[in-house]
């Protein structure tokens, strides 16, 4: 068997999109995984993502058998990765030579951190990640809801983020839900409003900006991230509201869903987003590197 790895980074051309596609496709029907998911193959056409693939080719049959991701989403030099190899490649050693590329390219780029991802119930990807000394840290669901059209709200006003007049209430808002540092806010700002397909939303009540959250085009979807509420004015319904915006937004850009994730640990989330009706469709567990 003649086998190549070779290493390229974001963004990627549209031929080897293709081919990873076609791979996570094959793997979905034969595994029931959604791997596109977890290799961030959506945020691999973007420019402003860092991030690499490691792709592994059968030369003799001219086909891409397997795929490794490591993305740092939000420019903080953490990268998450996945690896994904083709079911009739599995029992050659293939995770273990992408794992070590993988390993070369955090280096080469200074990573400071990483996480590896790992589809819930997939007890051999599990057992391969804590060979090589990473350890459970905490898991994620996916939840998805179907767009429909919003009741008219009479005193929360949703628009797009103006960056003149909307960040110093960003960064307070962030800071309180996240503990980011102020660094940390105008970073995940830049990346929300910068981003292609991406929209970032503040949620205004009696004229004072009280809510965000960002929007993203992902495939036929619009995904949800960074939903904040300032703490002083919790419970008022400003997280479902922003919620039920992006699936009317979704709805009038003629997507066929939308998608969040949240942990599991966070359980006053998770009730926000089931009454606006959204479900539980994936679980992604993360392991940290550990070394034991």
């Amino acid at each position: 068997m003649n086998l190549s790895i070779i290493t390229q980074s974001f963004p990627i051309d549209p031929e080897t999109y293709s081919e990873i596609k076609s791979l996570c496709e094959a793997a979905l029907l034969s595994d029931n995984y959604n791997y596109s998911s977890v290799l961030n193959l959506q945020d691999s056409l973007n420019f402003n993502v860092k991030g690499f693939f490691v792709l592994a080719y059968d030369n003799e049959q001219d086909e891409l058998v397997g795929v490794a991701s490591a993305t740092d989403q939000i420019a903080l030099n953490t990268y998450e990765w996945a690896i994904l190899v083709s079911p009739m490649y599995r029992d050659i050693g293939l995770d273990e030579a992408l794992l070590k590329v993988i390993g070369d390219g955090l280096h080469q780029r200074g990573a400071e951190g990483e996480l590896a991802l790992v589809i819930e119930n997939d007890t051999s990807r599990r057992k391969f990640v804590e060979k090589y000394g990473y350890s459970y840290s905490f898991s994620e669901a996916t939840l998805e809801a179907q767009p429909e059209e919003m009741e008219s709200l009479e005193s929360i006003h949703i628009r797009p983020y103006l960056e003149g007049t909307d960040q110093e209430a960003l960064i307070e808002i962030f800071s309180n839900a996240f503990g980011d540092l102020r660094e940390e806010s105008i970073e995940l700002i830049h990346y929300n409003t910068m981003s292609e397909g991406r929209v970032l939303w503040v949620a205004e009540l009696d004229g004072e900006i009280v809510g965000t959250v960002t929007s993203s085009k992902d495939g036929n979807a619009q995904s949800i991230s960074a939903l904040a509420v300032h703490p002083d004015k919790q419970g008022l319904g400003i997280g479902t509201a922003l919620l039920k915006w992006i699936k009317d937004f979704a709805m009038r850009n003629g997507d066929t869903n939308v998608m969040l994730d949240v942990e599991l640990e966070n359980e006053r989330a998770l009730a926000v987003y089931e009454k606006a009706g959204f479900i539980k469709s994936m679980q992604v567990d993360y392991f940290i590197y550990t070394g034991q």
